[in-house]
């Protein structure tokens, strides 16, 4: 190498240190100073791994004074360049720049400027990058954005009311599907849309406080949203931060419990602009005209400020139609003001229902049913309609009028836009409950712990009924020496001959408390060996996947998963089938929640559940009250709450009586199953005669969702996605462990990029490529086009610049030695925020040329893939003095294709605008026709829409285009 004094050159293996000059000389090394960074570096003068900066006619450069200089000539004295040109701040001519006077802060950004520097990256990262814009660009472009990246089944009512939802402006939907239908997946959907499109960037979470860490975890675990509990500790954590601790974070989950007992803290989340609040368990916010209840009134406040609102209940008029009415008040109390009106507009719809049934059964509609539908449908003649479903006409036109007629009355329907509900009688797929009680004798020990409660002076009927339900805990207190409750209840000797006669059988038992759980997994280790694990509230996250991926485990894991109440929430363990009730809780809810932890859409197997309970204690009376009262165990029992309300003193007061029989003025346990039965069957029957078909049709989206899961589906296993991530993973600098069973473990390196990588845990991650498998293991990260390690990965290729110049050599004897081509990737790139809806139709477009020495571009005769593998690497050394040696002619086709490049921008350009205004436009005009007939059209989305057709016309207009990576390819014989 030819150094020389004063020269600028640049470091091969520390770019960041920006531009260098060569301070000093000997016969074996050379030291150059990197002024910006204050760092000096001595190489070994015959193979410093440095490269000669020198720049051309026609580039820009800043001098250490502050002013650029555009070059018009290059001269050369002893080594030392001098720059000869314009200045750009008063443009005086031939003014001369010797390079040693070059600012040190130079970067070489462009791809040219990086090419002609030496900073020239490996060809196989010039080919990631090009395959990372073009996925990014069409995962941007697909319909199915936001729905497929989700650690859930594919299951079609859900994805149809995510998909229907999610792509709204600020939706206020009411998720209205019966318990197990997946309303807590159906809202994190639409949640990971609203982020993913740049609609919601703020979003509260509000929900009873025992089902905080159950959403926290769905969150997390299935959609990759890191949520942060809010409580008064983590409040006062972040004053420190903040004055308003709720802007410390983007996504909040607290109890409205907190928000109602902290009254400060609930004007603090009200003052914070957030774009979408989320509300579960919503029927227990009562409601009446002249009171509604403090809860109400906290979500009612929150609900006037925030744009979009979901609100989740497994009961929509289980309450009573007020309850059901206060509920669509809080999401539109413009379009729902009255309860007397909206009663009679219900009413309204009855009829029509029931044509739409009659229509879906393929029945023949009576005059009657034809006249409602001529009434509601008035704007359209469908008498035409009519004729062909009556006429002689073949099935398919039959099929198809018959649809177009439900089409047009689901979308006109009173509630339909604003309540989605689907009922497991509308939803094909859950498995039976087959139940088994097993009464078995009450130990001794039991019964003289009993009397000794019973016989205490001023003891209160919950402590008596406590002990009856969990004497386990009531035992463990007392002092007994060595003995220990499991080694004489006759329900740790039922479980353990169960466990034995199942060995081929995962089972999962639950117990209301912690303890429990714990001492029963000790019980069965100890006792018999079996192989159990726990699964309670005092376990970390981390903990808890441990135990969940050792009982997943087909070989060598757990056979038995002990879970206590809480523990349990927020997990689904569909692999198994048989469940174990050790003891019960009161609250039919929460019963449900146990059986849904195994009962749920994607279970293949009946489910199996067994209630050994002791006779003669609470225990008894109360599997008794749920299985013959209630019918609770062998089937969902959305009345249960209500009835359990009206029966629970007389319950309290029976289960706590000494013969567990009867109670003074109570009657006995017989008479009240009886009463509970009856009230609970004529619930049952007016819930059923309230069911509405025109709304549940509208809720399963019919063909629709099933297009939707064929969509999906047909994305999963994209070897396509598998290639890449590992290609990915290996440029960021990831360290890859294959486990087999379809599970690779990522872990940092030292060696890596950037020193963290997004989404990925400091201790690493094990990840899968494979739905079922990421269903079935919660601890393994499901690798999707959507997943943070996949979006933030190549958002951090991308901008680091990786691979944006490259060199390669074409071994083709066609064509004659030290022929060049140069392939540009130029990108069409719209300025403008996410929410703005850009990327739908105009996001980050490559645009690939190729072009000859003469300038012509072969792009569409040469498909990347294939010229790509034709190509072979180059040396780092061989590629700068190939780029040396051909830098006039790259100069001069840099310049040509920017005529090239001109005319597709200008083509992409009008695509996008053609296509944007036919979707937006249809979208427009189908919502203002819909707002004559159906006042659930909020007038804030029309206008929102066509706000947004005028901001994206401009948007789309304005897109800029500029180089984003180029390749030198040099034709060669050997």
């Amino acid at each position: 190498m030819a150094f020389a004094l004063g020269q600028r050159w640049i470091s091969d293996t520390e770019s960041d240190l920006g531009l260098g000059t060569v301070v000093a000389l000997d016969d074996r090394t050379v030291t150059l100073m990197f002024a910006a960074s204050e760092e000096n570096r001595v190489y070994a003068r015959h193979d410093a791994p440095v490269t000669r900066v020198i720049f051309h006619h026609g580039d820009i450069v800043d001098c250490q004074e502050g002013w650029a200089l555009q070059i018009e000539q290059v001269k050369e004295d002893d080594g030392v360049l001098t720059y000869i040109g314009t200045r750009q701040d008063n443009q005086a001519t031939d003014v001369e720049l010797r390079e040693i006077f070059l600012s040190h802060q130079i970067r070489f950004n462009k791809p040219q400027d990086k090419l002609f520097a030496g900073q020239i990256d490996r060809m196989d990262n010039f080919a990631l990058r090009y395959r990372a814009l073009l996925n990014q660009l069409e995962q941007h472009k697909s319909p199915m954005r936001g729905l497929c990246g989700g650690r859930v089944g594919l299951i079609a009512h859900q994805l149809y009311i995510a998909h229907e939802v999610g792509r709204r402006h600020a939706p206020r939907v009411l998720l209205a599907d019966e318990v197990g239908l997946g309303k807590t997946i159906e809202a994190g959907m639409v949640i990971h849309q609203q982020v993913l499109s740049g609609r919601a960037e703020r979003v509260l979470i509000v929900v009873p406080e025992t089902l905080q860490y159950q959403w926290l975890v769905e969150m997390m675990r299935r959609f990759n949203l890191h949520f942060s509990i809010f409580d008064e500790e983590r409040c006062i954590e972040s004053l420190s931060e903040a004055d308003n601790p709720f802007e410390t974070q983007q996504y909040v989950l607290c109890s409205l419990d907190f928000l109602r007992q902290y009254p400060r803290r609930f004007e603090q989340a009200l003052a914070v602009k957030w774009d979408l609040l989320v509300v579960d368990e919503a029927h227990h916010l009562a409601w009446q005209v002249d009171q509604p209840s403090p809860e109400y009134l906290i979500v009612e406040a929150l609900a006037q400020q925030i744009s979009g609102v979901l609100l989740l209940t497994a009961t929509p008029e289980q309450l009573g139609r007020e309850s059901h009415f206060a509920r669509l008040r809080l999401l539109d109390p413009d379009r729902f003001y009255d309860f007397d009106a909206f009663v009679k507009e219900e009413a309204s719809y009855e009829p029509v229902a029931e044509a739409v049934t009659a229509l879906a059964e393929d029945r023949t509609l009576s005059d009657e049913a034809k006249n409602h539908i001529v009434e509601l449908l008035s704007e359209q003649d469908v008498e035409p309609l009519f004729r062909i479903i009556d006429g002689n006409t073949n099935d398919e036109e039959k099929t198809s009028a018959r649809e177009e007629l439900i089409s047009n009355l689901m979308d006109r329907h009173g509630t339909g836009r604003v309540l989605f509900r689907n009922t497991r009688s509308s939803i094909q797929g859950f498995p039976q409950r087959c139940v088994s009680l097993i009464p078995l004798p009450q130990p001794q020990d039991y019964i003289e712990l009993f009397q000794q409660c019973l016989s205490a002076p001023d003891i209160e009927n919950a402590q008596k009924v406590q002990t009856g339900m969990y004497p386990e805990i009531s035992y463990q207190s007392q002092p007994h020496g060595q003995s220990v409750w499991w080694m004489f209840d006759p329900r740790l000797n039922w479980l353990i001959d169960k466990v034995k006669t199942k060995r081929s059988e995962k089972i999962l038992v639950i117990a209301a408390k912690a303890e429990t759980a714990l001492q029963i997994e000790q019980a069965l280790r100890e006792r018999e060996g079996i192989r159990a694990t726990v699964f309670h509230e005092g376990m970390s996250i981390i903990e808890r996947d441990k135990a969940a991926a050792y009982f997943a485990q087909d070989e060598g894991g757990a056979q038995v998963l002990v879970c206590s109440e809480i523990g349990s929430e927020g997990r689904n363990f569909q692999f198994a089938s048989q469940l174990v009730m050790f003891d019960l809780p009161m609250n039919p809810d929460l019963l449900e929640q146990r059986i849904g932890r195994l009962d749920r859409i994607g279970q293949k197997n009946d489910v199996d559940i067994y209630v050994p309970y002791l006779q003669g204690t609470a225990q008894e009376a109360i599997a008794r009250w749920f299985h013959e009262g209630l019918n609770a165990f062998a089937e969902t029992c959305p009345t249960g709450s209500a009835v359990f309300e009206s029966f629970a003193e007389r319950l309290m007061t029976l289960v706590s009586s000494p013969d567990l029989v009867s109670a003074p003025e109570h009657g006995t346990l017989d008479d009240l199953i009886a009463d509970a039965r009856k009230m609970n069957q004529a619930l049952k029957t007016e819930l059923e005669h309230g069911r509405d078909r025109l709304l549940e049709m509208h809720s399963h989206g019919g063909e629709k969702a099933e297009e939707i899961v064929r969509s999906i589906a047909a994305t999963d296993g994209d070897t396509q996605l598998v290639a890449f991530a590992l290609s990915l993973f290996d440029t960021i600098g990831l360290n890859q462990d294959d486990r087999g069973e379809h599970t690779l473990v990522v872990t940092p390196s030292e060696h890596m990029m950037v020193p963290s990588y997004p989404g990925l845990p400091y201790e690493g991650a094990t990840i899968t490529f494979d739905r079922d498998k990421a269903l079935s293991r919660e601890d393994i990260q499901f690798m999707t086009w959507e997943h943070p390690m996949i979006q933030g990965g190549i958002d951090l290729l991308l901008s680091e610049g990786v691979g944006v110049s490259a060199v390669s050599l074409l071994k083709n004897k066609a064509l004659p030695v030290g022929t060049i081509l140069l392939e540009l990737v130029y990108v069409v790139d719209a300025q403008a925020p996410k929410r703005s809806g850009i990327g739908r139709f105009l996001p980050r477009t490559p645009i690939r040329l190729m072009l000859d020495a003469q300038g012509n571009d072969l792009s569409s005769q040469v498909e990347f893939e294939g010229f790509n593998r034709q190509l072979s690497p180059v040396s780092r050394h061989l590629a700068n003095k190939l780029v040396t040696s051909v830098q006039q002619e790259v100069h001069q086709l840099i310049q040509k294709s920017e005529d090239v490049v001109q005319s597709r921008v200008e083509n992409i350009r009008k695509a996008a605008q053609q296509e944007m205004a036919s979707v937006l436009n249809r979208e427009l005009e189908r919502l203002q026709a819909l707002k004559a007939v159906n006042p659930n059209i909020r007038d804030e989305e029309i206008e929102v829409l066509g706000k947004q057709i005028s901001e994206l016309s401009v948007l789309i207009q304005q897109a800029q285009y500029q180089l984003d990576s180029l390749r030198l390819i040099v034709v060669s014989h050997q």
